[in-house]
């Protein structure tokens, strides 16, 4: 049984114990549905306990996904503002989107940049990975720290001209509080980021990666 992981708060350590049961086991899978985006997986599972259940889950698909908290040198946040179709309403976010074919997430990151906001980095301090509703989905995202700001502008594929908008970092707390800014993960990337630069990320001119991600990211996740 592996060691319990364990995370420093001030001097005293919090512990999460280990798993109690063991993982159930996938009897059958079946794909029950499928379009351009999406795959819909019916799996049968049987608990440690002889409990069995049907479950139907998105897995996960064959790319990574980034989403890039972006600090420009005046200490702004670059939010963009766009078309949310699941909930059919213009929306302050972060850039994000699936590396293509081939990148790493840091070249997955910087094209991002470059094609939502116009700017790429001269640093990117990778984070950790969110999962996405994960009782259901299989999908997950990196976040990235992107510092070091220069004007690069690189044509995209959306629909319409991103609206940026610059939100002071000194105003953090307000755009925690802005109802247009209500998407969890980016709400997260947010926090992780300003966790950091609390921290004092340090400057450098080269992305800093786990080296398992360092390499392509056209692998499951």
């Amino acid at each position: 049984m592996p060691a319990p992981a364990s995370a420093p708060l001030g001097r005293a350590q919090i512990t999460v114990p280990p798993d109690r049961h063991e993982l159930p086991r996938v009897v059958s899978s079946v794909e029950c549905a499928r379009t351009h985006l999406f795959r819909v997986e019916e799996l049968a599972m049987e608990f440690s306990n002889g409990v069995k259940r049907t479950y139907e889950r998105l897995p996960a698909g064959g790319r990574q996904a980034v989403i890039v908290v972006a600090i420009d040198a005046n200490n702004n946040l670059q939010l963009i503002k766009e078309y949310a179709a699941g909930v059919h309403r213009y929306q302050l976010t972060l850039p994000k989107g699936t590396s293509e074919q081939g990148e790493t997430l840091e070249q997955a990151a910087q094209r991002e940049l470059r094609e939502e906001i116009g700017f790429g980095a001269k640093q990117l301090t990778y984070l950790r990975h969110l999962n996405i509703a994960p009782s259901h989905m299989g999908f997950t995202i990196h976040v990235i720290l992107a510092q070091g700001l220069y004007a690069a502008p690189l044509v995209g594929d959306e629909p319409e001209e991103l609206q940026l908008v610059p939100w002071p970092l000194a105003a953090i707390e307000q755009l925690y509080d802005c109802e247009e800014f209500d998407e969890a993960r980016a709400l997260a990337a947010v926090h992780l980021a300003q966790r950091r630069l609390v921290q004092g990320a340090p400057f450098a001119n080269t992305a800093t990666y786990p080296e398992a991600l360092s390499a392509q990211a056209d692998q499951s996740t």
